[in-house]
This record gives structure tokens, C-alpha cells and sequence, in this order.
């Protein structure tokens, strides 16, 4: 497989991140640059835990030698910044892609690993948290008892499919949360966009095993489809379910029916459609031929009074869909959708069935990530916040956050100063944002509060039954919450993600502790390396409050629309217009492969506003001073260099079609460079003039924010 220079952006936080919220009121950061780590000495603090310490960049914060000084800035300034670094890295056997994001996982990841190689096994019921997690990872590194069970963990779970033989008893399946069923409809518990002070149910289309619906559609995901039917037929032989190809075949067709009723990525994501509030009572007459009080029953959820629809339209049909699909398709569907997501848990027939279609197949990843990485994953999937909080202990210093919180302070008010100046918002909008902007709440690094873990039951060498009752307990966390007020101080994140995100129903920004490294941020770095890199980020972040959809949702986290309507149109034709930019990038290794520019719009909205407010608080940062030349680059280079620095990425094809397809965020290499092209002060910095190839003349730049 070839390595493409392109970015990683949406596989972070599969492992150690809480699941985005039905209504995805989230907008998280993704992707990365370069790093290195090496065993230090013990912490100061005297603990017996040796410490993993990360790399800095060069002596200011700039890999110089991974640069491309041959490369012209306004031709590929990917290649200026990253060019040499691209030439000479290869993505790891086990990695889909790679670059800092990956490499800053990788970091975490080793650190865990040490924290969780430490704790003493004994018996979970009595000894806390640090038993309990021992438990988890020991459990899944056992793999002599792995392999000696075989499929017998999963056998009781595919008897309760061959005994549900009706679609009432299918639907409690479907409801049945924490466990491996899977579900036509996703339930979900978050905070109520429209009473952003409590918590609401939430229901969402789903089953599809393929991801998104452009995958059983389009003709050019053929090959997919028809590799999807033979991954089925094996997992199916693999539990022992009768009629393995046939059945699979009738699975393409039903989720293909599915994928039809689906929305598409770029309508779930409009805030002005996905609010859709519906009492329980109501599903079986709207959405006729589902059992939906068996479903309801089964989550325990029966008493949430109503739910949020996202995909209005399309639940009435997937019901439909449900109630005229023969109940022997049904249960083969749910007995795949079981043992696939059983599948890393199970002998390595299974598991490596399972990696060698979604992992090798789907995204080019050459190995199977070798079996600790995957237990960390495992328990940190179930335990997070207190695998977190012994990291934060060892890694993430006060006076990180004392910093931070003083780029944060600069870059809101540079977001203010911005907003004085924009010239198309009326003196009503801006008072609006104005506020908003001032209700920005703001979380660094870790919790205040980290998670009560006293009532999950974790027992030593079972480790089916950890992933079981590990579910059912995130569950119940969650659906006890309906209708009781908002906890302020939860976190979306654990310590050691590599990722930052924007909330808008809390109206707040995320910032955890393995982040705050460098690329992004290194205290002894250039100021304007920090600027451009971790500046860009809070940047970003605070923008969310106010790209296309983040916009419709107040200072109190309310969904409601608070713009005129000359401002709001005004918006929407800068807005078309970026879109525009992005769809225009090509891919020459995958004819046919765009960017899809409404969906990846929050983020491309992120990244220009973003920067631009990151430079206006780097110059505010100056007080007024000449800013310094450093090896002969200037205060601007430096800040847009520590930008493109961030966002190296190498991508095997494969992924990158992947991410194109299903995710929400502009490949790396791209971001790197397209949102400067409609900076000024990129244009002045490195004298990029009409007819070089990245040049946008000033009337067609876009401005925003």
C-alpha cells in the first residue's frame, strides 16, 4: 500500500474518548504532527513509576530539518514545512495512517501502558480501582485462556438470538444497551439542546455495519460491499449460524434498504432538523412496525416520557424496513452485528477475521496492533477517568495550565477585538456574540471530579463478562441521568486523549492534558511556534461556537436562532463559498474522491477562524514590539509554520478513502495550507504573489470570523 500525504481525521478518540451524543453537540479538534518519546528518570515527586518524557521540536519549536527548503511556500506549503519529514517516515505496519496525532497517541498509549503494567492484581471486589483495572488488562492479555475458550463466551448471547422468534422479542434485543446487540436506532443521553440544564433521551438511525450510507450507494464502494459479504459469511460460519452465505447476502440487502432511508452525513449534522422532540407513546403511530414499547422497555427508558428524533424522516421508514424483512434475516443480522462486535474479545479466528477486513481491507493497515496496545485500549474503554487521573499525576504540571489559561484569555479577546471589526455583522448580532463569547466556560487538562467506578463488577480472568457488565454499567450511568440536571463538570474526554473539542449546549472548550505537548504547546518554545500551533487550536475550538451549526445555539447553550437574517445570509454565502475551496482539492490516487464540503464545513470554518483569531492574539501578544527574527524567520513564518507543523500526516489510500467517506474533517495535508490561503498576513510573510499556485486574489478570499 502506498503512504499518502495526507491527514488522520477521525480516528481519534475511538478508545479513550466517551461517544459523541446522538445530536452531536461535540466538535473535536483531530490530527497532528511529529513526536518522539523516551524513558526519563522517576517523577520528582518519588513515585517507583518511571516516567515517558516527549521530544521537543528542534531549540524553538520548529522541526527545521523535516522541512523542504527547496519547496516554495506558495506553491506546496505542506512540502516547505513537512516535505523532508514526509520523504523520510513511514507509517508504522500497525497504523492506518500516522503523524502527530498518532505519534502523540502512540506516547500516551506507553505511558499507560506502564501505569497499568503496575498495578497489583488482586482481588477487584475489595481492592479499588487499580485491582479492577488490573483485571481488565490482564484479562484481555491472557490470550492462552482466549484461545482455549474459543466462541464459548459468545454462545449464550446467540442463544438469546435463535430464541427471539418474533420481532417483539428481536426488538428487545435491540433495546437490550451495554451488552453486543446491535440495534435499527441509536439511544443515546445527553444534555437537551433546547434545556441545556438537563439531560434528554435521544434516538438516532442506525444498522449499518458499513458506516455510512454513501458505502452501499455508490458504485464506486463495489468492492467493498462484495468484501463485506464474505466478512459476513465468515463471521456467521465462525459462530456456528446456519446458512452463512445466504444470510449474509440478506444482509447486504437489508442494510442497503437501511443505507436508502438514511440521511446523509451532511443533513444530520443541521441543527435546525435533528431537534425533534416525540413522546414514547407516540412511535407506534408515527413510526408504525416497530415494537417500540418492548424496545423502549428493554433500554430501560420507558419512563423518559419522550425522545429526541434526529433523523425525523427516516425512523417511519427504517420501522417499515424492519417489520417487512423476514424474522430469519432479522435474527442472522443481529447474530453478525453480535459477533462482530464481540469479535476482539474472541479467539483469534475471530479477531483477526475482524482485522483483516476493517483494519487491513477497509483502511490498508498492514499488522494487527499488537495485543497490549489493545488491552490498554480495552480498559481505558471501561475505566478512563481512573486510569486518567494517575496520569495526570505523573504528566501534567500546574503550572501547564496557569499558561494555558493565559493563551486562552488572549485569543477570546482577540475573538472580541475581531467581532468590533467585522464590517457585514449588524450592531444586534454582534451583541449576541458578544455575549456568547463572554459565556465561553473553559476546562484544561483533567476533571476537578473524576468518575465514581465502585459499582462496576470486574472480576479476574473474565473477560467477556467485563466487557458485558462494563457496558451495562456505562449504560445505566447514563440513562439514570434523563430528565436530572446537567453535571458542569463532566468531561467528554479523559486526561490522556490526544484531542480538544467544543461543547455548545455547555458552551464550553476541552483541552485534555496529552495535548498540551509539543507541537501544539511546549512552554519553552517561540511564542509564535505556541501561537500558531496550541493558539490555533483554542482558536478553532472557540470558533465552533460559532461556525454553521455551532452558531445556532446561544451563550446559554440554547438552540435558537439569534441572527438577523441579513447577517445570516451574509454568513451562509462566505460559508458556500469556502466549501467551494475545499471541494475543488483533488486526490489523483482516488478518481473520484472529494472532499464533501458541507460536511467537513464546521471544521474548515474552524481552522480559518481559527488562525486568523490566533494571529490577531499573537500580534496582541507583542504589546506593540517588533516581533524577533529566529534563524531568519520572522514572528508571522514562525506562527504560520507552527501551524503546518501540526498538521503532518501520512495516509495509506485506502484510510484516506475512509476518511472521506465517513469523516468530518479535511485531510491533514490539506489543512495545513488551505485555510492561509485566505489569510492576508500569509500572503506578506512569505511573499506569495499572483500565479503562484496556492494565490487567491483578495476579492475571492474568504472572510468570516
Amino acid at each position: 500500500m502506498k503512504k499518502t500525504l495526507l491527514s488522520a481525521a477521525t480516528l481519534l478518540a475511538l478508545a479513550t474518548a466517551a461517544p459523541l451524543a446522538a445530536h452531536e453537540d461535540r466538535s473535536c479538534l483531530d490530527e497532528g504532527c511529529m513526536l518522539q518519546s523516551l524513558f526519563a528518570e522517576p517523577d520528582t515527586a518519588g513515585t517507583s513509576v518511571p516516567t515517558i518524557a516527549a521530544q521537543r521540536f528542534g531549540t524553538w519549536g520548529i522541526d527545521t530539518a523535516g522541512m523542504d527548503r527547496q519547496a516554495k511556500p506558495g506553491t506546496d506549503f505542506f512540502r516547505y514545512v513537512s516535505g523532508t519529514w514526509a520523504d523520510t517516515t513511514q507509517i508504522p505496519a500497525d497504523r492506518s495512517s500516522y503523524g502527530g496525532f498518532a505519534i502523540l497517541r502512540d506516547l500516551s498509549e506507553a505511558r499507560l501502558r506502564v501505569l497499568v503494567e503496575g498495578y497489583a492484581l488482586g482481588d477487584p471486589a475489595t481492592a479499588g480501582d487499580p485491582a479492577k483495572i488490573a483485571a481488565l488488562y490482564r484479562g484481555f492479555l491472557d490470550e492462552t485462556r482466549v484461545e482455549a475458550l474459543g466462541s464459548k463466551p459468545l454462545q449464550p448471547v446467540l442463544a438469546d438470538i435463535r430464541a427471539a422468534r418474533d420481532r417483539n422479542a428481536l426488538a428487545r434485543l435491540m433495546g437490550t444497551r451495554g451488552g453486543f446487540y446491535d440495534s435499527f436506532f441509536n439511544l443515546s443521553v445527553s444534555d437537551d439542546q433546547k434545556n441545556p440544564d438537563r439531560y434528554a433521551l435521544y434516538l438516532s438511525q442506525g444498522g449499518l455495519g458499513l458506516g455510512d450510507r454513501e458505502m452501499y450507494l455508490r458504485d464506486t464502494f463495489k468492492p467493498q460491499r462484495e468484501r463485506y459479504v464474505a466478512y459476513m459469511a465468515q463471521m456467521l460460519q465462525l459462530a456456528g449460524w446456519e446458512k452463512p452465505q445466504e444470510n449474509a447476502t440478506a444482509i447486504l440487502a437489508l442494510e442497503t434498504r437501511i443505507a436508502d432511508a438514511h440521511w446523509t452525513r451532511a443533513e444530520s449534522r443541521n441543527r435546525d432538523k435533528t431537534y425533534n422532540p416525540r413522546p414514547l407513546a407516540e412511535f407506534a403511530s408515527t413510526s408504525p412496525g416497530f415494537p417500540w414499547t418492548d424496545f423502549f422497555q428493554a433500554a430501560g427508558v420507558e419512563g423518559a416520557g419522550r425522545a429526541v428524533i434526529r433523523q425525523d424522516s427516516a425512523i417511519p421508514k427504517i420501522a417499515a424496513i424492519f417489520a417487512g424483512t423476514d424474522v430469519a434475516t432479522l435474527q442472522a443480522w443481529q447474530a453478525f452485528h453480535a459477533t462482530d462486535n464481540a469479535a476482539p474479545l474472541l479467539s483469534k479466528d475471530f479477531s483477526v477475521a475482524q482485522y483483516e477486513f476493517r483494519d487491513k481491507f477497509l483502511s490498508g493497515q498492514p499488522q494487527q496492533r499488537e495485543r497490549w496496545k489493545r488491552g490498554v485500549s480495552f480498559a481505558e474503554s471501561a475505566m478512563g477517568e481512573a486510569i486518567g487521573r494517575d496520569y495526570v499525576a505523573l504528566y501534567f504540571p500546574p503550572d501547564a495550565k496557569a499558561k494555558m489559561d493565559a493563551l486562552v484569555a488572549n485569543v477570546k479577546a482577540a475573538m472580541g477585538a475581531r467581532l468590533d471589526a467585522l464590517a457585514w455583522m449588524s450592531p444586534a448580532t454582534k451583541k449576541e456574540a458578544h455575549a456568547k463569547l463572554a459565556g465561553f466556560g473553559l476546562k484544561i487538562g483533567h476533571p476537578e471530579t473524576y468518575r465514581d467506578y465502585g459499582a462496576l463488577v470486574v472480576k479476574n480472568g473474565d473477560l467477556f463478562g467485563n466487557a458485558q457488565r462494563a457496558g451495562q454499567f456505562e449504560w445505566e450511568y447514563r440513562r439514570a441521568r434523563i430528565g436530572q440536571p446537567v453535571d458542569k463538570g463532566e468531561w467528554g474526554m479523559t486526561p490522556q486523549t490526544v484531542n480538544a473539542y467544543y461543547n455548545s449546549v455547555k458552551n464550553e472548550i476541552v483541552f485534555p492534558a496529552a495535548i498540551l505537548q509539543p507541537p501544539f504547546f511546549d512552554p519553552d518554545a517561540d511564542p509564535a511556534v505556541n501561537y500558531g500551533g496550541i493558539g490555533g487550536v483554542i482558536g478553532h475550538e472557540i470558533i465552533h461556537g460559532f461556525d454553521d451549526q455551532g452558531r445556532k445555539s446561544d451563550g446559554a447553550g440554547l438552540l435558537r436562532d439569534w441572527w438577523t437574517a441579513e447577517d445570516a445570509a451574509k454568513f451562509e454565502v462566505q460559508a458556500a463559498k469556502l466549501g467551494a475551496q475545499y471541494e475543488a482539492y483533488a486526490f489523483p490516487q482516488l478518481p473520484g474522491m472529494h472532499i464533501n464540503g458541507r460536511v467537513a464545513m464546521g471544521e474548515n470554518i474552524g481552522d480559518l477562524g481559527g488562525l486568523t483569531i490566533a494571529l490577531e492574539a499573537y500580534h496582541r501578544s507583542l504589546a506593540g514590539k517588533p516581533a524577533p527574527v529566529i534563524d531568519g524567520f520572522t514572528g508571522d513564518q514562525r506562527f504560520f509554520m507552527g501551524w503546518g507543523q501540526v498538521w503532518r500526516t501520512l495516509w495509506r489510500d485506502d484510510a484516506l478513502r475512509q476518511q472521506l467517506v465517513n469523516g468530518t474533517h479535511s485531510p491533514g495535508h490539506i489543512r495545513a495550507f488551505a485555510p492561509l490561503r485566505n489569510i492576508d498576513a500569509w500572503y506578506d510573510a512569505f511573499g506569495i504573489k499572483q500565479g503562484d499556485p496556492l494565490y487567491i486574489a483578495p476579492q475571492d478570499r474568504v472572510r468570516i470570523w
